[in-house]
C-alpha cells in the first residue's frame, strides 16, 4: 500500500547565528555598473521622430493617391474629348431578315441585334429574332473617325462604359437580370479598321431573354 505522507516533527532546534557574507573584493570581479540615469530629453526625441515618420508617410500616401487619381481622370476626359458618333436607338430590324443568320462577324452586328448563345470574345455569333429565346442583344456602339489614332485600351474602356451608362433600356429589361458587357478593338483589330466599342446586356442564365430589352 502507498504510504500517505507526514508533515515532519518539528523540533527545537536552537537558532544558528547566520555567518556574515565576505565583503566584495576586486577578485570576485568588477562592480556592476549602475544604470544611466533616465533622461527626459530621449522620450522627446523619440516622439518627434515617430511624429515625423507618420507624416512624412501621410504625405505621399496623399500624393500617389492624387496621382492615381489625376491619372484616372486624365483618361475619362480624354475618352470624353475624342469626337466619335455615339448610337442607342435602334430601328428594327437591326439586322437584315431572315433570322437567325450564323457566322455574323462582329463588325457587321447592328444596333439592337439579338444573340443566341453569345460570346463578346468570339470571332463569329449567331445573330436570332429577339422574340426568341437568346443571351443577349447590342444595346449601344460608339464609333470613332477612321483618321483616329489608336487611344489606348484604358480609353477604349472607359468610352465602353460611356456608352452602357447613355443606354436607355425598356420594361422588358426589368423581367430578367442582366448585366453589361463591353467590347473594344484590340490594337491589331484598329489597324484592319475597327473603329467601333460596343455595350451588349447579357442573361448570365444563358438563353433566358425573349424579348427586346430597348425601348
Amino acid at each position: 500500500m502507498p504510504k500517505e505522507d507526514s508533515p515532519l516533527d518539528h523540533q527545537d532546534v536552537p537558532p544558528t547565528p547566520e555567518t556574515p557574507s565576505p565583503p566584495h573584493t576586486p577578485a570576485d570581479g568588477p562592480l556592476p555598473e549602475k544604470p544611466a540615469p533616465h533622461r527626459p530629453g530621449s522620450a522627446q526625441q523619440t516622439f518627434w521622430k515617430v511624429f515625423f515618420v507618420v507624416v512624412l508617410a501621410a504625405v505621399i500616401g496623399s500624393l500617389v493617391w492624387l496621382a492615381i487619381w489625376l491619372n484616372s481622370n486624365a483618361d475619362s476626359s480624354s475618352a470624353k474629348d475624342i469626337p466619335g458618333v455615339l448610337e442607342t436607338v435602334a430601328t428594327a430590324p437591326a439586322t437584315p431578315l431572315p433570322l437567325p443568320r450564323t457566322n455574323v462577324n462582329p463588325g457587321d452586328y447592328a444596333l439592337g441585334d439579338c444573340f443566341k448563345d453569345f460570346d463578346p470574345e468570339a470571332l463569329k455569333s449567331t445573330v436570332v429574332a429577339c422574340n426568341t429565346s437568346h443571351s443577349a442583344q447590342l444595346v449601344a456602339v460608339f464609333r470613332y473617325p477612321e483618321k483616329e489614332s489608336y487611344p489606348g485600351a484604358e480609353v477604349l474602356k472607359a468610352k465602353a462604359l460611356e456608352a452602357c451608362q447613355a443606354t436607355k433600356l425598356g420594361p422588358a429589361a426589368d423581367k430578367y437580370t442582366l448585366n453589361y458587357e463591353r467590347s473594344y478593338p484590340s490594337t491589331t483589330s484598329w489597324e484592319s479598321g475597327d473603329r467601333r466599342v460596343d455595350c451588349y446586356v447579357t442573361a448570365p442564365g444563358g438563353n433566358v431573354i425573349k424579348a427586346s430589352v430597348l425601348p
